[in-house]
């Protein structure tokens, strides 16, 4: 059966080598497309006496980002497979700056939530755009490095939101840091369009893309991706309120925990993503799951053991985040010809409603100081997406070897 790594040998042999700076440019896309919502959560405390809005409000953002991205990822990967790559993640970077410049032009708290509405658009388009970039120009055996580096990027995304442009804002106000970051995304807009190799003309007579199959990983990733998706965005959300509430951490040793998951989720999207060979691959998402499983029980136990708090941070990042590296490669690694984009923003659809509904679960708890349950709701959610995973693990070995249950 032809997969991805078949459709894509083509564009590979018509073009020797891949573009000078192609894993920057696509790690740089990705930090973009989630950019505005790092930004307002770096700059939350700003946006409430400068908008005069609520906490409520500012926590909207996230679900009504992450929900507008999983509606329209479907539509988005239909459209990245018909118009190329490149039109895509320009497309996506232009989308980005003026999403920002929105946000730093908003009046108050209605115009905010529509620029975070109009950022899912560049969150619906990341996956599927740079997924077919890599299988259009990176040849087979580097794909998993490079997926690895790129998936990095919505931490450095979250870095760059948090420490420089944070900064930034002290000197220069809240909105001017916006402006600075929407500048950014527009220069990033023209070395996408100069950098990369233009797409191929959409023929009239272009066959459709193959139906997803019975055998088909994607609605088992997808699953997965939800309930990952729920137990990550809860940790990113309340880890730092965590070591501030409930461990009596100062705001800056509180925020390091966000760092320092950070830098563990970098490392780990490029490691795991290098060892997630076409063997290995489908035993990772299950493997990752029981780590962050471990490292939510770790968080309950941090209530009492309060050091415990850094290794848990490490553990999330090492383990939980880099599931989402890991579901991506197997996606360009299982993908049928035609398929890739639309089958990236399936699996991200799933990630990103999980992101939406993970905060406000965990917050109810949160309402009544119960972070010990919390985090054990947290690791359930990891625990099911498991499950999920080493079912479809154990399915795609049956396909494969001919058994039958």
């Amino acid at each position: 059966m032809r997969t991805a790594g078949t459709e894509a040998a083509a564009p590979v042999e018509a073009r020797p080598g891949a573009p000078r700076g192609l894993t920057a440019l696509l790690t740089t896309a990705m930090a973009f497309s989630m950019m505005q919502l790092f930004l307002i959560g770096a700059l939350g405390p700003r946006l409430v006496e400068g908008l005069g809005m609520s906490e409520t409000v500012l926590g909207l953002t996230t679900t009504v980002g992450f929900g507008t991205a999983a509606v329209l990822s479907p539509a988005g990967g239909r459209i990245v497979d018909r118009v190329g790559p490149r039109r895509a993640l320009v497309s996506l970077l232009a989308v980005s700056a003026v999403a920002l410049g929105l946000v730093g032009a908003a009046p108050g708290p209605a115009l905010l939530l529509g620029a975070v509405a109009l950022g899912g658009l560049p969150q619906a388009l990341a996956n599927p755009a740079t997924n077919k970039a890599i299988l259009a120009a990176v040849p087979a055996p580097k794909r998993g490095a490079v997926t690895g580096a790129k998936q990095s990027g919505v931490q450095l995304g979250a870095f760059a939101a948090g420490l420089p442009l944070a900064t930034a804002a002290g000197l220069l106000g809240w909105r001017g840091a916006v402006w600075v970051a929407a500048g950014a995304a527009l220069l990033a807009a023209l070395w996408a369009w100069w950098a990369l190799p233009a797409d191929a003309s959409p023929k009239g007579g272009a066959v459709l893309p193959a139906p997803v199959g019975p055998g088909s990983p994607v609605p088992w990733l997808a699953a997965f991706s939800l309930f990952l998706g729920t137990g990550i965005a809860s940790v990113n959300t309340y880890l730092a309120l965590f070591g501030a509430q409930r461990l009596g951490m100062g705001p800056a040793v509180a925020g390091g925990l966000v760092a320092v998951l950070g830098v563990a989720g970098i490392a780990g999207r490029v490691g795991w993503s290098r060892a997630a060979t076409p063997g290995r691959a489908p035993w990772l998402p299950g493997l990752l799951a029981g780590g962050a499983v471990g490292a939510a029980l770790l968080l309950a136990v941090a209530v009492r053991v309060e050091p415990v708090v850094w290794g848990a941070a490490v553990a999330v990042g090492v383990f939980a985040v880099s599931g989402n590296a890991v579901s991506m490669v197997l996606v360009m690694q299982r993908s049928a010809p035609g398929r890739a984009g639309q089958d990236s923003a399936l699996v991200a659809s799933g990630f990103f409603a999980g992101f939406a509904v993970g905060p406000p679960l965990f917050g109810l708890l949160v309402e009544r100081g119960r972070y010990g349950q919390g985090w054990l709701l947290v690791a359930a959610e990891f625990a099911v997406a498991g499950a999920v995973a080493y079912a479809w693990a154990l399915r795609d070995r049956r396909m494969r070897t001919g058994v039958t249950a």
